[in-house]
């Protein structure tokens, strides 16, 4: 079977099986080629790899990356389109389709019972309304990933890549940034899509950091320390980081000050660098259980 990312293509097998699109689900199918030759470059894809896949449609992406990886595994959670799936990968053995949410999936227990432990590669054109869960869900359990490189709106690709001090970063950007060094892959305008959806999407790649960059003492007071810092973000670090609750105003002033940062300072300025500082100067003084 040829590729499956041309309009003429998707629409024979839409039609084929009288498929509908569900809002819901966000389903909006690619079909560009170069797209999905900078997807597959943006992961390194090359022999003896293992990729989980979410949201594969019609098996656009599905066939190129079975053609070259050791395994795939997709998760698709409409029932509709498994019988498409089963037509489409037919001819790959090395593919496997599973009729899941994946956000209800033990995908720990999913590498090691079906992909031999690892390592895996994300890899997917993701449903917006689930980009962050699933994107978070990879990199803060406990599941051995060198590489996600998804389809996501343009609006959350900025955020997950901007650096200090620009109207994107937040709170995202250093979550993302604390696990994984980010690269915009690709651009993917709304008319790269059947159906068009309504906004502009972009391919970023996010490879996981074998080791911390910034070490910290303790990630639940990094993340709680970074969540303070962005609530409010006209408020002075001083102000937002009154919102931990664990600290008094003079204990958050003197942790500024032993950290070097200006309490006048706002929580978008601060590098990731800055906040494990911060964050560990923070833990030294919560109070022990």
């Amino acid at each position: 079977m040829d590729r499956l990312s041309s309009h003429k293509a998707t629409k024979e097998v839409v039609q084929k099986h009288n498929f509908k699109f569900s809002k819901s689900l966000g389903q909006n199918f690619l079909i560009d080629d170069n797209v999905i030759d900078r997807i597959l470059s943006g992961a390194r894809l090359s022999e003896g790899d293992k990729i989980i896949e979410v949201g594969p449609g019609i098996g656009t992406l599905t066939r190129e990356m079975g053609k070259v990886a050791d395994q795939v595994i997709a998760i698709e959670i409409d029932k509709t389109l498994i019988p498409i799936l089963e037509e489409t990968l037919s001819d790959l053995d090395n593919v496997e389709v599973i009729n899941q949410d994946i956000l209800k999936v033990g995908v720990e227990e999913l590498v090691k019972e079906k992909l031999s432990g690892g390592p895996v590669k994300l890899v997917a054109n993701l449903p917006y309304y689930i980009t962050t869960p699933i994107v978070m869900k990879f990199l803060e359990e406990n599941i051995p990933v060198t590489d996600i490189v998804v389809m996501v709106q343009k609006e959350v690709a900025d955020r997950m890549n901007a650096g200090p001090g620009t109207k994107d970063y937040g709170a995202l950007s250093v979550a993302v940034q604390y696990y994984c060094d980010t690269e915009i892959v690709a651009k993917a305008p709304r008319h790269m899509f059947v159906p068009q959806p309504n906004v502009d999407s972009t391919v970023i790649g996010l490879h996981v950091r074998e080791e911390r960059k910034y070490p910290v003492d303790s990630e639940e007071i990094f993340f709680k320390t970074v969540k303070a810092s962005f609530g409010q973000r006209r408020k002075t670090l001083l102000n937002a980081l009154g919102t931990l609750g664990f600290l008094t105003k003079e204990q958050i002033k003197e942790a500024l000050l032993n950290a070097n940062i200006d309490e006048k300072r706002r929580g978008e300025t601060l590098t990731i660098e800055e906040f494990a500082t911060l964050s560990n100067v923070i833990n030294s003084m919560v109070p022990s259980k």
